[in-house]
């Protein structure tokens, strides 16, 4: 019967992928790629070669039926992002939905994804949690941080290195500059590196210190009562910034 397979692939380090998507990259008819270009390196590196086509946030509308059909018509196909699991502020849940709703059989790999190592090494409460991923730039931003204000879960953002520093300021004004923050960049990759402290300290550290990379951010809920001290981890992070 054929299949969708959303396959996770690698955040920073190509050899973090498993063994399974390896196979399933192999036996697959098609991938679809976020950006072929980028899934051409990991393919090269894992010596495979497969048809791709791009699947992006520009065109999945206008081709999702298009490529729900050539499933149906009997072809294995695999949808892969940049980087990570497809569907998580990736592009994979339009291909996802149609599928499911064409009775199309979809398989979801286990494997790499941004916030779950941000969350797990951030020291904050991780058995109760809200994934926000990207705040809206513009339009409703203020609104959703206002409604977050009494979330008691930890509560996860993404964001870029263009925007964090802004994103902590807005935080800060919002949730107070004294509330514990978990701040993680270039997951899995050689510089690597997490900031932890209140928003206000974490702010003031990325205002000196010129943000790289994309930024998972893990924001302690409102009734957290632990902390330290602000905390660096990450290998001659400030000889690298």
């Amino acid at each position: 019967m054929p299949k969708l397979y959303v396959v996770p692939t690698p955040i920073g380090n190509l050899d973090d992928i498993t063994m399974r998507a390896v196979k399933v990259l192999q036996q697959v008819d098609l991938i679809l790629a976020e950006d072929t270009r980028t899934t051409s390196v990991l393919l090269k590196h894992l010596g495979i070669e497969k048809p791709l086509r791009s699947h992006h946030k520009f065109n999945e509308h206008a081709t999702v039926g298009m490529l729900a059909e050539t499933i149906a018509s009997g072809r294995d196909v695999a949808l892969v992002s940049d980087a990570g699991t497809p569907g998580i502020s990736d592009p994979g849940f339009l291909l996802v939905r149609t599928c499911v709703e064409n009775g199309i059989e979809v398989e979801t790999l286990p494997g790499a994804t941004a916030f779950v190592p941000a969350l797990v090494q951030s020291g904050l409460p991780c058995d109760r949690f809200c994934f926000e991923g990207f705040l809206p730039q513009k339009k409703g931003r203020h609104k959703r941080l206002e409604e977050l204000s009494g979330e008691t879960r930890t509560i996860i953002f993404y964001e870029s290195p263009f925007r964090v520093v802004k994103c902590l300021e807005q935080l800060a004004e919002t949730f107070g500059g004294e509330r514990r923050v978990s701040v993680s960049r270039e997951i899995s990759k050689k510089f690597e590196q997490t900031v932890r402290g209140t928003l206000s300290e974490v702010a003031e550290y990325f205002r000196g210190h010129e943000p790289k990379g994309e930024f998972v951010i893990v924001l302690a809920g409102a009734d957290y009562k632990g902390g330290t001290a602000r905390e660096e981890c990450g290998e001659d992070a400030d000889d690298r910034m």
